[in-house]
């Protein structure tokens, strides 16, 4: 048996950023990729049509129905789930895997669904949970962000209600008081040694 090449990358330990809809998962990990391009992001692969600004293999890789079925059954993904009882999403497994290997800090923001596929595939990952500051500062997000229509809005508040009553199932839990300070707080766990404590 030959020594490990000392030179060689160590694989990362990937960390998983998950939490109720609207909480700003999508805002906080935009802010990680702006602020510090030696983390590298996930892409998640969709069904559902872009919201204005979004870019393909940017925010998100947007297929068709027919696309992501294959997908599936290439076992090309990761986790996947479908998410407020309309659209699926998706996690590409190779990339993730690739930048492991090369020892990249690496970080997949998703849903709760998709977080439990993870926990089951990759066990060791670390799990972070994103938390509104308050149930009325999640609803006034919801609304102010005017993407969703009414029924919409009811139907991500229903799964936001379920979505929070998870966050025992984490590792962590940081508190989304202000964008960028979750993003750094993010960023200090990501680069903490395997050998640190991660307990709250």
């Amino acid at each position: 048996m030959t020594d490990p090449d000392p030179a060689a990358p160590r694989p990362s330990r990937l960390v998983v950023l998950a939490g109720p809809t609207a909480v700003g998962k999508g805002t906080v990990a935009a802010d990680v990729r702006q602020r510090h391009p030696e983390v590298w992001l996930s892409v998640s692969a969709t069904t559902r049509a872009p919201r204005p600004g979004e870019r393909d293999g940017v925010h998100y890789w947007f297929v068709s129905d027919e696309e992501f079925d294959a997908m599936v059954e290439r076992g090309e993904l990761l986790e996947w789930a479908v998410v407020h009882k309309r659209a699926r999403y998706g996690t590409p497994r190779r990339p993730v895997e690739e930048a492991l290997a090369q020892g990249l800090p690496a970080l997949l923001e998703i849903d709760l669904q998709g977080a439990r596929q993870v926990r089951e595939t990759m066990p060791a990952a670390r799990f972070v949970f994103l938390s509104p500051p308050s149930w009325e500062e999640l609803v006034r997000r919801l609304v102010g962000r005017g993407t969703e229509t009414e029924e919409e809005r009811e139907r991500r508040l229903e799964t936001a209600r379920e979505e929070l009553a998870a966050e025992d199932e984490f590792d962590v839990t940081i508190v989304n008081h202000e964008v960028h300070a979750a993003a750094e707080e993010l960023v200090g766990l990501m680069m903490l040694d395997d050998e640190h404590s991660f307990d709250q």
